[in-house]
C-alpha cells in the first residue's frame, strides 16, 4: 500500500470492519450497547468515526431502550446525528416493536403474559405523555386487537367508559384489558384511575363484556390492577 492510499484510508475503516466480525462471530451478547448502536450508524454515517457519537448518545437518553423510543427531533440533538442516522434508529426500535407484537397477537393471553409486559413496556414504557390502549379478547382469551384509545399529557389522559365499551361490541370482544402507561415511573394507580376503571368493568357487566385486568406501565416496571386487589 503507498503512501497516498494509506492516507485516504480512514482511521476508522478498520475499527467497522472488526466490530462486524465480532458481532458476527460472538453474537450481540459480545458487544457493549455503544457498539450496537454503532453498527446502526455504520450505513447513516459511512464516512464518519461513529464510536464517539454512540457513546454521545448513550449517555443522552441514560439506556439504549430510551434512546430507540426517543422521537428524531430528540436524537438530532446530539452533534453530528441528522436525519438518517434518526430514522435507522427509529426504525430498529418499530422493527422490534412489531416483533414483540407478533408475540402475542392472535395468541392466548395468559400463556403469553410476560411477552406482553415485554411488549407493552416497549411500546408505552418511555412515553413522556400519558396513552391509554385497549387490549380485546375473545371468549378463549385470545388477543384480536390493540387499539391506542386515547393520549393526553404527562399526568392525564382522558377515558370514556361508555366508548371503551363500545369499541368491545364492535369488535365483538368478549373481555377487556386496559392499559396506560405513568411517564413519572410511579406505577402506583390515582384514584381517578381507580375510579374510572371501576366504571369501566361495572358498564361492561351489563352487557358480559369482562375487564380482566387494568395495567399501569413505566420504564421501572408495571403495576397490575387485578395483582394489587383493585379488580
Amino acid at each position: 500500500m503507498t503512501k497516498s492510499e494509506k492516507k485516504e484510508t480512514p482511521h476508522y475503516a478498520g475499527h467497522r470492519q472488526r466490530l462486524r466480525e465480532r458481532f458476527l462471530k460472538s453474537g450481540a451478547g459480545a458487544l457493549a450497547d455503544y457498539e450496537l448502536i454503532e453498527l446502526l450508524l455504520f450505513s447513516a454515517m459511512p464516512r464518519r468515526d461513529v464510536k464517539p457519537v454512540a457513546k454521545a448518545l448513550l449517555k443522552k437518553f441514560g439506556s439504549l431502550s430510551a434512546l430507540l423510543n426517543a422521537s428524531a427531533a430528540e436524537i438530532s440533538t446530539v452533534d453530528g446525528v441528522g436525519e438518517v442516522a434518526a430514522v435507522n434508529l427509529m426504525v430498529t426500535h418499530e422493527v422490534a416493536l412489531r416483533m414483540l407484537g407478533d408475540d402475542v397477537m392472535n395468541k392466548p393471553i395468559l400463556s403469553s403474559w410476560d411477552n406482553l409486559i415485554d411488549y407493552l413496556r416497549a411500546a408505552m414504557g418511555h412515553n413522556k405523555t400519558e396513552q391509554f390502549r385497549i387490549l380485546f379478547l375473545n371468549r378463549k382469551n385470545v388477543l384480536i386487537a390493540d387499539e391506542l384509545q386515547q393520549e393526553g399529557t404527562i399526568d392525564h389522559t382522558p377515558v370514556y367508559p361508555r366508548e371503551v365499551i363500545k369499541r368491545a361490541l364492535e369488535l365483538g370482544a368478549s373481555a377487556l384489558i386496559l392499559v396506560h402507561n405513568h411517564p413519572s415511573g410511579d406505577t402506583q394507580p390515582s384514584t381517578a384511575d381507580i375510579e374510572m376503571t371501576q366504571e369501566v368493568q361495572d358498564a361492561g357487566k351489563k352487557l358480559g363484556i369482562e375487564l380482566h385486568d387494568h395495567l399501569i406501565i413505566s420504564k421501572n416496571g408495571y403495576t397490575s390492577f387485578k395483582t394489587a386487589g383493585f379488580l
